[in-house]
């Protein structure tokens, strides 16, 4: 690989965790918002509460770190405990909240509506979150405890763990930056080292045709003065003293050229095979390191628990195959799926049941799907599959083998037979659907699948 290449391929890699962190930091700044509002939304509940919301504002507006606001988030659960000890304090649609001071500062927002656009602006958040693969799973759970969230203790539950979320993925965000950088530093090291092999080797190319050249002159001295001497000589015992003498000068001038020529040639083979064992250190290393990130790279596009492909896989997998149907391409069909009552298997048997239903439906999908086909886990129980060159009725019949499939599959948990099904949307692809709308189709259509009665496919 050239120069250009390693600097360039490490500073794509740095731009990348670069833009990956700005969106962190901006996930962040929304979170210290829904801080803010929620702070705003419960003063004037009563005096201890709204001491504690002053101190958690305070801490948010300086950008507290993840530690404090979680003790902070403690401390502020235990007030509002106290409080719904004495006057339960339910902020949602339904149920009005009124104000245990006479003097608090009043609004002419409704509290139901701010609880609602609070926990609107938190999905959104922990939406956005499982999109990116930021622990999905763990993200998918928040968003259904956001749903069922009616207290304020239970929301702050949601924001704090939220919030560890972020710091946490920014934390390996930061320890990814600094790994690279330190590659790169190490890689510019050996580059520097090249250099400077490159300028002995040309210092010394310069000094051996200087000394060269100087005995060139040398030699060229002695021949003129000898042909003068020569020319000039009368007795032919001092001419052949004289040729002699000048012969044994130009003998020693040659001599020492070729002993300063000989340590040059040591000193430059040696520097060659060093420079060789660099190069082939920096090769293995490359190719380590190439490995690694390829690895790497495989692992972030696929969902560690089914083997399947994430979310992101998905995106661009969609991006890439809505492009092709806009042009004209093959046919394409969407097919949404989410497994019936995954919670209640959740929290009757345990997440390793549940995990193990996840394994097993992936497994099924697989089996029952052609090579070409693309199937990825993009949620907590959520998946798609995306069908190339089927005619849409076909199309629906496979998503009913599938989902038939998966209703035969059997499972016992603590000894009783569990029975699992799956619901599916699916919708063909339009050459002018643009961003999300094919998407948001079959979406909306294992909604229906799912208040239909669920273990159903339905068509859009």
């Amino acid at each position: 690989m050239s120069d250009p290449d390693w600097k360039q391929k490490y500073r794509d890699s740095l731009l990348e965790m670069e833009s990956e962190e700005q969106r962190w930091r901006q996930i962040e700044q929304a979170l210290r918002r829904l801080i803010g509002r929620l702070c705003a939304a419960g003063m004037g509940v009563d005096p201890k509460l709204d001491d504690e919301l002053v101190v958690l504002a305070a801490a948010n507006r300086r950008n507290a770190d993840a530690v404090e606001l979680e003790q902070l988030a403690g401390s502020l659960t235990s007030a509002v405990v106290a409080v719904d000890a004495t006057a339960p304090v339910h902020a949602t649609p339904s149920a009005a909240v009124t104000p245990a001071v006479s003097n608090a500062p009043t609004t002419t927002e409704a509290p139901s509506v701010r609880w609602e656009e609070t926990c609107a602006a938190a999905a959104r958040v922990l939406r956005h979150l499982r999109k990116v693969g930021v622990q999905s799973e763990l993200a998918g759970e928040l968003i259904v405890q956001l749903a069922h969230a009616h207290t304020d203790p239970e929301l702050a539950a949601v924001l704090t763990r939220t919030t560890e979320l972020i710091a946490a993925h920014g934390e390996a965000l930061a320890q990814e930056r600094l790994q690279a950088a330190a590659i790169l530093a190490d890689v510019t090291l050996r580059l520097e080292e090249m250099a400077g092999y490159l300028n002995q080797t040309g210092d010394a190319a310069r000094s051996g045709f200087a000394d060269t050249a100087a005995v060139n002159d040398t030699v060229l001295v002695q021949v003129r003065e000898l042909t003068a001497e020569v020319n000039g000589a009368t007795e032919l015992h001092v001419l052949q003293s004289t040729v002699r003498v000048r012969l044994e000068a130009v003998s020693k001038q040659v001599m020492d050229l070729r002993s300063r020529e000989e340590s040059r040639l040591q000193e430059q083979t040696g520097r060659a095979d060093r420079m060789r064992a660099r190069i082939a250190d920096l090769e293995r290393e490359t190719q380590d390191l190439h490995s690694k990130l390829d690895k790497e790279k495989h692992g972030a596009r696929l969902d560690p628990l089914t083997r399947l492909a994430n979310r992101k896989s998905f995106d661009e997998r969609f991006g890439q195959e809505v492009l092709l149907c806009s042009q004209g391409g093959q046919v394409l069909t969407l097919l949404l799926w989410d497994i019936d009552n995954f919670k209640s298997i959740n929290d009757t048997y345990g997440h390793r049941a549940g995990d193990r239903v996840l394994q097993s439906v992936a497994t099924c999908f697989m089996s029952g799907l052609r090579a070409e086909d693309f199937v990825a886990r993009i949620g907590g129980e959520e998946f798609v599959v995306l069908l190339t060159g089927v005619p849409f009725a076909r199309a629906l019949s496979i998503a009913d083998e599938l989902r038939i499939g998966v209703s035969a599959l059997r499972f016992h948990f603590r000894g009783a037979p569990v029975k699992v099904t799956v619901s599916c949307g699916l919708t063909e692809v339009r050459p002018d659907d643009v961003g999300g709308v094919a998407f948001d189709r079959a979406d909306a259509a294992l909604y229906r699948a799912k208040h239909a009665g669920k273990n159903l496919c339905i068509p859009s």
